[in-house]
């Protein structure tokens, strides 16, 4: 399972917010370049980065952070917030991006997530950010009457090659990932699932592995590790691709009788 640290941009700054509440963030670092430096120092394989202006406004804000950090960093970027037309899915891509994450605009435009699917194979994600089951949209400000599982469904149909799923009461608030809703979502679809939301310790983390095999690929983590209630060379060393419990034994040098 992928461990990919979160930086949420707003303002320039790295931040977080409290259960998707704009007038509840707390500035982590002024410097979000030196922040994903440092997540890839540490073994990042990926890097999620959310513009949260952009999903507020309807519309990418914070170019200059996103083209900084993607230059800074060797792996790969993918990025959220206010993404709801081509122009600035290709715009994005042209920076550098590796991967698109499509929030609103799944809910008000499906069609535009099948066809950026079928131009740009792979490398686009959909964000599915639920409140009591429901979709919200346009930076968690407002909850659809889209019910979550079935967006998700669609999504795959369409060609998404993730589902990002954030349980929004879970968010900022290191009260541990919806383990059952992770269940029931990624029981009903194909698509791999990245879980978001809630982590707060590396026992969180652990509990994730108990979904794992239904499709569930991958995990945000944004409050804990600046909190440092979570280390991400232990979280990757636990979870990670090779994790110590995936690596069989060596026998050569086994004596036996």
């Amino acid at each position: 399972m992928d461990v990919i640290p979160a930086i949420d941009l707003l303002g320039g700054r790295c931040v977080r917010l409290f259960q998707g509440d704009y007038e509840q963030s707390q500035v982590f670092d002024d410097d979000p370049v030196a922040v994903a430096r440092r997540w890839a120092e540490q073994g990042a394989t990926r890097i999620h980065l959310v513009d949260l202006d952009g999903a507020k406004a309807g519309k990418p804000e914070n170019w200059q952070a996103i083209t900084q950090i993607v230059q800074a960093v060797d792996v790969p970027v993918q990025v959220g917030g206010g993404l709801r037309d081509r122009n600035r899915v290709k715009e994005l891509f042209n920076l550098g991006v590796q991967y698109a994450i499509l929030g609103t605009v799944a809910v008000e435009n499906p069609e535009l997530v099948g066809e950026l699917s079928t131009e740009f194979p792979g490398r686009i994600f959909v964000g599915i950010d639920a409140r009591d089951g429901r979709v919200a949209t346009r930076g968690w400000i407002e909850t659809s009457t889209v019910m979550a599982d079935d967006l998700a469904r669609r999504m795959g149909e369409l060609g998404a090659a993730a589902i990002i799923y954030t349980d929004i009461k879970r968010d900022g608030t290191l009260k541990g990932p919806n383990l059952e809703a992770l269940r029931e979502l990624a029981g009903k679809i194909d698509t791999p699932v990245i879980a978001s939301g809630g982590v707060s310790s590396m026992g969180d983390l652990l509990s994730l592995l108990g979904v794992a095999p239904l499709g569930v690929s991958g995990v945000i983590v944004g409050k804990a590790l600046y909190t440092g209630d979570v280390a991400l060379p232990e979280a990757i060393k636990a979870i990670g691709p090779g994790r110590l419990q995936d690596v069989p034994p060596d026998l050569s040098s086994t004596r036996w009788g």
